[in-house]
């Protein structure tokens, strides 16, 4: 069994590894002062990014629902990894050779599940991508290049060729130490009558990898028309495979989208292939399922919902095209980006479409754009005979519950009237009367319906639900002694040069909030803030782990990246707020003896009056020295 992994070269790859780097494999950031960087949780559902990344400390925490930690604990939550997997993870991409105590270096059988998973793609990539200049390949080459793709492209999207045989990729990963458990959960190969046989034979490959760039299935063409199989054959559901959680091209397409604020969705591997060639950079494509609320998570992460932000949708214009529209119409209401869609002429795809006319035609397709909520309420129209009374009743009553499904008010009402003029009914204030009408049944049984008093414009905005209440005892913020406290442990952890030494002397009993004297006591455990004059990223580390609990550990975070209210964050400020937390100890101590000495009154024994006497006023001139000279009398 091997042991843990040796504590340096955890060290080593955290410092190797800028958690603002890997962050951004699944989020935009963007610039939130203070050195900071923010962009919308990963963890949550929000609308206003409240996520932040500290880079110069090494942490993370959301605001929103209090998750926090260094770039390990980010791994190991997004991509639900142990502790040791992330490490091994991250120590292969940064290069780093891992040593474990008690068992010498660590085989590959022992390695977590995830990661065994993933190396087993990541060789049958490389294996179909070999196959693909094979004789037997010749079939796939001619596909491909029959749809303009050379061997460059293949190249550059990693496309390859699985052989025809039963087990040609089975024996070469066991050649490579995978056993056949790993090749069956991986869902490269499946159970035969004699062993495991390769899932996929005689078939043009694709790898569809995650937002983080690790290959986790692929999609096969079929080529051949004795095979029986569907067109199209997916990885089936495994652990690191959840079709309706990836989107083929993200890995490519991610820093474009961010960059643009603009995703190109489109329906197939050679869609993405020829809108990337022709320029369009974003495009992506769902894998062997429609578009849902959990793809909706990943772009909205990436185009952070800003006001410019554009998702596109590309359908083909025949009847599966449309429905494919109207499907992704009902969850247009998720995005806070504006959606539209542009169908080629001729109901061409991208990729025949780039055959026919070439790579401007494909770039000029996304750019003439129909809103989605005009072409599914046009496709509801078409459906009735609008030359009749009772047509245009119809098509109002099924056309206006999905006007009434828009949140956002002054849109709803314009939406209401372009839908008045698609029917033909020149009461426009009826029309409108018969939505807003339809929206309130719809809040009144407690579906969603339109945002009170949402901004106007094109801009869909989601209802937002309450915040989530923090775990952990309750902080009053209105407290001036609790705003202090929390500035000062602030001031502790992110810049300890400030408030070092003194700081070091600060009982944990002069912090009130009791999750503020456990962060108190968790710096003293880890050494106290001197240790992180020198080293602040290390020293956070260690308070990390001096923290009894999750609370406790995820206030640490939220101070750790947390900005400071003043304006300039210098010694006089780390003074002032020394300063009042010392003099609000003071304070109370001189309350309890005096109080004290109060309750007691006569019984009080002569001897312990004049103690307590005695320390009242050396408390009382050390508060009037704190008061007169500031930190220089600590």
């Amino acid at each position: 069994m091997a042991g843990r992994i040796n504590d340096d070269d955890v060290k080593a790859v955290r410092d190797a590894v800028p958690i603002d780097a890997v962050v951004s494999e699944y989020l935009q950031l963007r610039n939130a002062g203070g050195g900071n960087l923010k962009g919308l949780c990963p963890f949550h559902d929000e609308k206003s990014p409240s996520f932040q990344v500290s880079p110069s400390k090494g942490l993370f925490h959301c605001f929103g629902c209090q998750e926090g930690g260094d770039t390990i604990a980010f791994v190991q939550k997004i991509d639900h990894l142990t502790f040791a997997e992330v490490v091994e993870r991250l120590a292969a991409k940064a290069g780093i050779t891992l040593r474990y105590e008690e068992g010498g270096y660590n085989p590959s059988h022992q390695r977590g599940e995830r990661i065994r998973l993933v190396e087993a793609h990541k060789a049958a990539a490389q294996f179909y991508v070999e196959q693909l200049d094979g004789p037997e390949a010749e079939i796939g080459r001619k596909f491909l290049a029959e749809r303009g793709f050379d061997q460059a492209a293949a190249a550059h999207f990693g496309v390859g060729y699985s052989p025809a045989g039963w087990d040609h990729l089975t024996r070469y990963l066991r050649g490579k130490g995978f056993s056949d458990k790993e090749l069956i959960t991986s869902g490269l190969s499946q159970d035969g009558r004699r062993g495991p046989i390769d899932r996929f034979r005689g078939r043009l490959m694709w790898p569809i990898s995650d937002t983080a760039g690790d290959i986790v299935g692929f999609g096969a063409r079929k080529l051949r028309d004795d095979d029986n199989g569907p067109k199209y054959l997916n990885t089936p559901e495994t652990p690191i495979y959840k079709k309706s959680q990836v989107l083929y091209g993200i890995d490519l397409a991610k820093k474009d989208i961010a960059k643009s604020s603009r995703a190109v969705v489109v329906e197939g591997y050679t869609d993405v292939m020829a809108c990337h060639l022709a320029g369009i950079t974003t495009a992506i494509a769902t894998c062997g399922t429609a578009f849902g609320g959990d793809h909706i998570k990943i772009l909205r992460r990436l185009l952070m919902d800003n006001g410019s932000a554009r998702v596109i949708f590309t359908f083909d214009g025949d009847a599966a095209g449309q429905k494919a529209a109207l499907r992704a119409f009902e969850d247009d209401q998720k995005f806070a980006a504006e959606t539209y869609i542009a169908i080629a002429p001729d109901n061409m795809d991208p990729c025949d479409l780039r055959l026919a006319k070439g790579d401007e035609a494909v770039r000029d397709l996304v750019e003439p754009r129909t809103p989605l909520f005009e072409f599914a309420l046009r496709q509801i129209v078409a459906r009735y005979d609008l030359e009749t009374p009772a047509g245009r009743a119809a098509a109002l009553d099924e056309a206006a519950q999905v006007v009434a499904r828009i949140k956002t008010g002054s849109v709803q009402r314009e939406v209401a009237v372009q839908l008045a003029g698609f029917v033909g009914i020149l009461d426009q204030e009826y029309v409108v009367h018969r939505v807003n009408q339809l929206a309130q049944w719809a809040r009144g049984r407690g579906e969603r319906g339109p945002a009170p008093g949402a901004r106007g414009g094109a801009r869909r905005q989601e209802v937002q639900a309450p915040a989530a209440a923090p775990s952990g005892p309750a902080l009053n913020l209105r407290s001036p002694a609790h705003r202090t406290e929390r500035e000062l442990l602030k001031l502790a952890l992110q810049k300890p040069a400030l408030v070092s030494p003194a700081f070091d002397a600060y009982g944990v009993d002069e912090f009130t909030a009791p999750p503020y004297a456990a962060v108190r006591q968790c710096i003293a455990e880890a050494g106290g803030a001197e240790l992180g004059v020198p080293e602040t990223r290390e020293y956070l580390v260690q308070v990390l782990d001096a923290t009894p609990n999750d609370t406790v550990r995820k206030l640490v975070t939220e101070l750790a990246v947390e900005v400071f209210h003043g304006k300039s964050i210098d010694e006089a400020y780390a003074g002032e707020h020394l300063v009042k937390v010392r003099l609000r100890a003071v304070d109370r101590r001189i309350n309890d003896v005096q109080g004290s000495l109060t309750r007691l009154g006569s019984n009080v024994a002569p001897d312990h009056l004049a103690a307590a006497q005695n320390e009242v006023w050396v408390l009382q001139q050390y508060a009037q020295s704190l008061r007169n000279h500031g930190a220089d009398a600590l």
